[in-house]
């Protein structure tokens, strides 16, 4: 594999990697910018702006755009997370440039036509409908919402109903031309390339762009506290979250292996005592992610309503555990060597090398090699596990519970309090009436 960088005179960066076995190719433009970057008065301008690329262009429309890439064989498609949005393609060798100008074509050429607007208006607020009928995408949302309170973090990446329901052209314009800018864009392609093929290729569709600072984020602050939702669920599902490093920080490769060993798998403590064990639940699983200035490690579980004090008692018992006497040697080995066989297969697979060297630059500004990041997670020892256990034990948790009956913002409270307490706790989502 051979990987190259260049970036353009106005600092969009373009990254390939040759990949000589493969006849297909997997591209996209990654940009460094997401939900977190919305104002108050923007809740889901950054994911309806998304789904507007692909309403249709100055020289195409919607139908054009899917008859377009499909008539090659190909598929292209967006997503729009925290902190960025991107817009790839997969398809087959020699059909990269097809790829790269309809992707193009919907970056900077949308038309944001006001009947668009206002069709794909209910789409995503029935895209919203079906979230709030998924008890654990609702889990979720309330434990960001109690984590990160009364900022863009703390808020759905889809917005709500309301929020949406004002958006127009004028105001996916802006944002497009406030944040849309080259130092925060990667091109990034993986598999049948040729690196100076694509970097032309992009010089001569995105050249014209032109170089601007972009503004400064504004710094998360985690708080924690509790949330409770009654919903007609047969089962109650529980968030617990913590604070967690960011992936800027080293301790963040130590949070991943400590999540691996805590709830990562049939092998970790979670899915043993609480499953195999008790019997408490089906499934539970703990995860891990990370921004530039903040991360969360949560554990999510569901289960009977009459059980969710148990299940949350056990999940306390076994960090304390942990925390006061470290973890064995043969599950802290099980869990680094997981997360590095992860780390190997993703080399497998060219949308996930195109997506990783895109987020690496846009995070990093250069390209991890595997080696350092496999050195990484051999680093961490029992004495860090240890150590990022004890600390999770002093840190406000953040709970969330969805359940049936009138009890959910109960039992989010009482859990909460088996962990570090909350000082002035943020307490939401009242019971349904």
């Amino acid at each position: 594999m051979t990987t190259e960088i260049t970036t353009l005179r106005n600092g969009i960066r373009v990254v390939t990697q040759h990949i000589p076995r493969l006849e297909t190719v997997s591209l996209g433009v990654w940009v460094a910018v997401g939900a977190r970057h919305e104002r108050d008065d923007q809740h889901g301008l950054a994911h309806f702006l998304e789904h507007m690329a692909f309403k249709g262009t100055k020289e195409r429309s919607a139908r054009q755009i899917a008859d377009e890439i499909e008539s090659v064989g190909g598929d292209l498609n967006a997503s729009t997370g925290l902190d960025t949005t991107a817009y790839f393609a997969r398809v087959l060798k020699g059909d990269d440039q097809v790829a790269l100008e309809l992707i193009a074509d919907i970056l900077l050429n949308s038309k944001f036509a006001a009947d668009d607007i206002e069709r794909e208006r209910v789409v995503i607020q029935q895209e919203i409908a079906a979230s709030d009928d998924n008890p654990d995408d609702m889990a979720f949302d309330l434990m960001q919402g109690v984590a990160f309170p009364g900022q863009s973090l703390g808020r759905p990446i889809l917005g709500t109903k309301a929020s949406v329901g004002s958006f127009q052209a004028a105001d996916f314009k802006w944002y497009l031309d406030q944040h849309y800018l080259p130092d925060a864009i990667v091109v990034s392609a993986a598999g049948a390339v040729h690196h100076q093929s694509i970097v032309r290729h992009v010089e001569a569709l995105f050249g014209g762009l032109t170089h601007r600072e972009r503004g400064s984020e504004s710094a998360a602050y985690y708080r924690g506290g509790f949330a409770g939702s009654n919903k007609p669920f047969e089962q109650s599902h529980l968030l617990i979250g913590f604070p967690g490093p960011s992936y800027l920080e080293p301790d963040f490769y130590t949070a991943q292996v400590f999540s691996g060993l805590f709830g990562g798998g049939m092998s970790s403590r979670l899915f043993q005592e609480i499953r195999e064990e008790r019997g408490l639940c089906y499934s539970i699983d703990s995860s891990i992610w990370g921004l530039r200035d903040t991360g969360m490690l949560s554990v999510h579980a569901a289960t009977s309503p009459e059980l969710v004090d148990e299940l949350a008692e056990v999940v306390a018992a076994q960090l304390t555990e942990i925390a006061e006497a470290g973890p064995t040697e043969p599950e802290l080995q099980r869990s680094k060597a997981q997360l590095k066989a992860g780390l190997l297969m993703a080399l497998e697979s060219s949308a996930a090398n195109a997506e990783q060297m895109a987020r690496q630059l846009l995070t990093h500004d250069r390209l991890i090699p595997i080696a350092e990041l496999i050195e990484q997670v051999d680093a961490v020892d029992a004495a860090r596990i240890k150590a990022f256990a004890r600390q999770l034990t002093t840190e406000a948790p953040s709970v969330a519970v969805i359940g049936s009956g009138r009890k959910s913002s109960a039992q989010a409270s009482r859990i909460a309090s088996r962990f570090a307490p909350i000082e002035a706790p943020v307490a939401v989502g009242k019971a349904a009436r």
